[in-house]
């Protein structure tokens, strides 16, 4: 009977301690559910990174896109001109909601569709008199109009905007455009388009041209918006983005980030978020600005 006792109580000293040894101390190492090592307790945790893709860029863009700067000091790289180029006249399912002055008027292909779109919504609001007086000139019309006009007028070959492709002088059938109602409504609206009035009245010592209420320049969404929002020129923006390196911003329900990238070699290598939206522009200066599309999967 005593030895039966004896031996009972010896086994519930080891399964009591056997249960003991079983519970970890909280100082030890154990694996997380995303197989890292972690501290149990510990303030930090081991989160997987974001995931991200890569994009492969050449020294190249950096005088490509959108946002390129053409002026006095900083002159066109002809592959910067876009390669869908058309006479509009020729081309009449682009020309919806207003006229040409002459049938040799040429631009880009993607930027007349743009155009396209912002006259119908013009149109809408009652304001349907549009006329383009000039669009995209080459190297050889250029250097004509400046030897017939004089640096006061126009620009050397290759330093004017008209030489790109993505501007366009804009004027009314009923009178000078910044009396008009379209040149009105342009002043207004054509941020929410993509277009920039390129030559403010009060921005001549920055961009080094006089006002010029009929010049508009294709930068596209949300550059545009931000620009009108900041009150900044192409001059200026581009400034402005390379001083913040990465700027985050939200337009008409988007949200973007932007980032200015210095090229500083031939090839590189570029991360943005997985799966996002994004375009490319160079600024014609020493870099490329990346445009990215945040939440497009909250508007699916």
């Amino acid at each position: 009977m005593k030895k039966g006792l004896i031996m009972l109580v010896i086994f519930l000293l080891v399964g009591c301690e056997s249960i003991m040894t079983e519970t970890p101390n909280v100082n030890d190492r154990v694996e997380s559910r995303d197989g890292q090592e972690s501290k149990a307790g510990s303030d930090t945790q081991s989160n997987p990174p974001s995931a991200v893709q890569t994009i492969r860029v050449t020294d190249e863009q950096v005088t490509r896109g959108n946002l390129v700067l053409v002026n006095k000091d900083h002159p066109l790289d002809q592959g910067a001109v876009p390669k869908d180029i058309v006479t509009l006249f020729e081309n009449k399912d682009l020309m919806h909601g207003y006229v040409v002055l002459d049938n040799t008027i040429r631009l880009s292909r993607s930027v007349a569709e743009k155009f396209g779109d912002m006259v119908e919504t013009a149109g809408e609001d009652g304001v349907n008199r549009f006329m383009i007086s000039s669009g995209y000139r080459d190297e050889g019309e250029q250097e004509q109009l400046y030897r017939e006009k004089g640096s006061d007028y126009a620009l050397p070959p290759g330093y004017s905007e008209h030489n790109l492709g993505l501007s366009m002088d804009i004027g009314s059938t009923q009178q000078s455009i910044d009396r008009s109602p379209e040149g009105k409504w342009l002043k207004e609206h054509a941020w929410a388009h993509g277009f920039i009035l390129r030559y403010p009245e009060d921005k001549t010592e920055i961009t080094g041209i006089q006002y010029e209420p009929w010049h508009f320049r294709y930068v596209g969404q949300p550059h545009s918006m931000i620009m009108k929002e900041l009150n900044l020129t192409l001059e200026e923006y581009l400034d402005y983005l390379k001083e913040q390196s990465s700027y985050t911003t939200t337009v008409e329900g988007k949200e973007y980030e932007i980032k200015y990238v210095p090229v500083t070699s031939k090839d590189m290598e570029i991360e943005i978020p997985a799966g996002s939206e994004y375009e490319i522009s160079g600024n014609n200066i020493d870099g490329i600005i990346v445009t990215v599309l945040l939440n497009k999967d909250d508007e699916e």
